[in-house]
């Protein structure tokens, strides 16, 4: 099955409008603010910005930023891109539905102006409107090959297949450890809070921390499982969960460096030494599983199926007896030309 050319089109042009929308957002993040480095701080959870009007984006936002723009590319090139397609339409979908209920919420009064917050909620229906649209075109979009020669989806080769599994599925069981310890520690209805976004200071289409790590656990444990039964949807799933464990991480390193709690590691508490570790093993196992993953996978062949010609070679010619074959054999000194 391959991505059919309108699909492609309503995707590409989807993925573009909301990295569009996303850049916009970063924007009149940066015009608030007096000096970028300012905005990332903010965005690493290390600094607050007074200004009449607050940032609204974290640090989710250069992250959908740049899964957008690449899946955008990736789609207007590659007619077995809806896979590519669904993760960017779940990562949007994940990240920015508590948005529906988190920005019309009591909580959220006194923290933006109105019109601020509204134009945030309105654009949070787009974005999810979109997100949708984005995951039935991916499942609606495929059509039967004109050719027996069409490509097929690629799955990861069985070495990055069985890296993705341990380094995504390990980052899973971490996450997923975390919020059984905050569970426990918080209690059901503090918890609830940390899920829901009640009571957490965070931006305005920023995304509560226990809904947040609950996509990064199911994430990063579909594209796991995905990986490890050699399914082609696994690679960008992968790719879009590495991307989340990289920005995360390279938040946490920058601010580790920045206070200096490498050289001070041992002064840490036992919970805060886990964390940095827990954050920066995801760092390492993102970069890791996104560079594995964005390498060619094994069935860059024609539609005929596995079994088919490789891709960029001639169908083998069949030669025979009696009218079985299409040709004679060829000579074994072929003359130039043959």
């Amino acid at each position: 099955m391959i991505f059919t050319r309108g699909a492609r089109i309503t995707g590409a042009v989807l993925c573009a409008a909301l990295a569009a929308v996303t850049a916009a957002w970063i924007v009149r993040d940066l015009l608030e603010t007096e000096r970028p480095v300012d905005l990332w701080w903010f965005w690493a959870g290390q600094g607050e910005i007074r200004a009449a009007s607050p940032p609204v984006t974290s640090l989710l936002d250069p992250v959908l930023l740049a899964v957008h723009t690449v899946v955008a590319v990736t789609v207007m090139r590659s007619a077995v891109a809806a896979s590519a397609l669904f993760a960017a339409g779940a990562l949007t979908l994940a990240v920015r539905l508590p948005g529906l209920w988190v920005l019309g919420s009591s909580w959220m009064d006194g923290r933006a102006p109105d019109d601020l917050r509204t134009r945030a909620l309105l654009c949070s229906f787009g974005v999810l409107a979109a997100a949708v649209v984005l995951i039935v075109t991916a499942v609606a979009g495929r059509g039967v090959p004109d050719s027996a020669y069409a490509l097929t989806p690629t799955r990861p080769a069985q070495g990055v297949a069985v890296t993705a599994f341990l380094l995504l599925g390990a980052a899973a069981g971490i996450w997923a450890a975390w919020e059984v310890y905050w569970g426990q520690r918080l209690g059901l209805d503090t918890y609830l809070d940390r899920v829901t976004g009640e009571s957490v200071l965070m931006p305005l289409l920023g995304t509560p921390p226990g809904w947040l790590n609950a996509a990064i656990v199911l994430l990063c444990l579909a594209a796991a499982v995905g990986a490890l039964f050699g399914t082609p949807f696994s690679r960008p799933l992968g790719m879009v969960a590495a991307a989340l464990l990289t920005g995360l991480g390279g938040a946490a390193l920058a601010t580790a460096l920045r206070y200096e709690q490498l050289d001070r590691f041992g002064e840490l508490t036992t919970v805060e030494q886990l964390s940095l570790a827990s954050l920066l093993f995801g760092l390492g196992a993102g970069t890791l599983a996104l560079f594995a993953l964005a390498r060619r996978g094994e069935e860059d062949m024609p539609g005929a199926g596995a079994h088919g010609p490789a891709w960029g070679q001639p169908e083998p010619q069949r030669y025979g007896q009696g009218g079985g074959g299409f040709g004679p054999p060829p000579p074994s000194s072929p003359p130039p030309g043959w």
